[in-house]
C-alpha cells in the first residue's frame, strides 16, 4: 500500500502522466528531476549524475506493479516467488501505467528518487540483485534508496505516519516490514489496544 494524497513535491517537478505506454527519455516523464533539491545530494560526481539522467529512460508498460529499474536479467529472487520483469541491456526505469496515471504525485515523486539512485548503484557497480540469501529489507543498495526517499520527505515535512504507509509493500512481510521501519527510523505502529470485555 502506498502513501496518502498529499502531492507536495518540490515545485521544480513536473510528473507527465498522460504518455501511453512506451518508452521515453527518463526527463520527459519526470520532468524537472535534476533540478530539485534532493538531486544534489545523490552520491558520486554531479556532472556524471545529470549525464546519467539525461541518456536513461523511462518505460511506462500496462503490466502489473509499481516501478523499478529494469534488471538485465530476470533475477533468481524474482523467479522463484513467480514474478515477471521486464528486462533491459540500457538504463531504463519501468513505470505501470497505473502507478504512473493514479498514484499520489508524492509517492511517485518518491518512488523516482529511490530507483535514480539504483541506477547510479548500478553505475558504480554494485548488484541491486544478490540472490535468496539476503531479505529485500536488509540489503544496502535498498537501505540507502530508501533512506534517500525518507530524507527527502521528512524534508517535505511529511509524518511518519505517511511514511508508514508509503513504506508498506506487499512483496515483505510483517515482520520484514517493521524491521524496515526500524533500519529506516520510522517509528512503528502503535499496537492496537483491546477492548476490555464488560464484567
Amino acid at each position: 500500500m502506498k502513501g496518502t494524497s498529499k502531492n507536495v513535491v518540490p515545485r521544480e517537478f513536473h510528473l507527465d502522466r498522460t504518455p501511453p505506454p512506451g518508452k521515453y527519455p527518463l526527463l520527459e516523464i519526470f520532468k524537472g528531476l535534476t533540478e530539485t533539491p534532493p538531486f544534489a545530494d545523490y552520491p558520486g560526481d554531479a556532472t556524471a549524475n545529470r549525464a546519467l539522467a539525461g541518456t536513461s529512460w523511462a518505460r511506462i508498460h500496462d503490466g502489473p506493479g509499481y516501478i523499478y529499474v529494469a534488471p538485465r536479467e530476470v533475477p533468481i529472487e524474482v523467479r522463484s516467488r513467480g514474478y515477471e520483469m521486464l528486462t533491459s541491456g540500457e538504463e531504463e526505469i519501468v513505470i505501470a501505467r497505473t502507478h504512473l496515471t493514479e498514484s499520489p504525485l508524492i509517492d511517485v515523486y518518491l518512488d523516482v528518487l529511490h530507483e535514480f539512485l539504483h541506477l547510479i548503484q548500478r553505475k558504480e557497480g554494485r548488484n541491486l540483485w544478490p540472490g535468496l540469501s539476503v531479505a529485500y529489507v536488509d540489503r544496502p543498495t535498498e537501505l540507502e534508496a530508501y533512506a534517500f526517499s525518507v530524507a527527502e520527505a521528512r524534508r517535505l515535512g511529511l509524518s511518519d505516519a505517511y511514511l508508514r504507509k508509503y513504506l508498506e509493500v506487499f512483496w515483505v512481510t510483517k515482520t520484514e516490514y517493521r524491521r524496515l521501519l526500524r533500519h529506516l527510523g520510522v517509528s512503528l505502529p502503535k499496537p492496537r489496544s483491546r477492548r476490555t470485555p464488560n464484567r
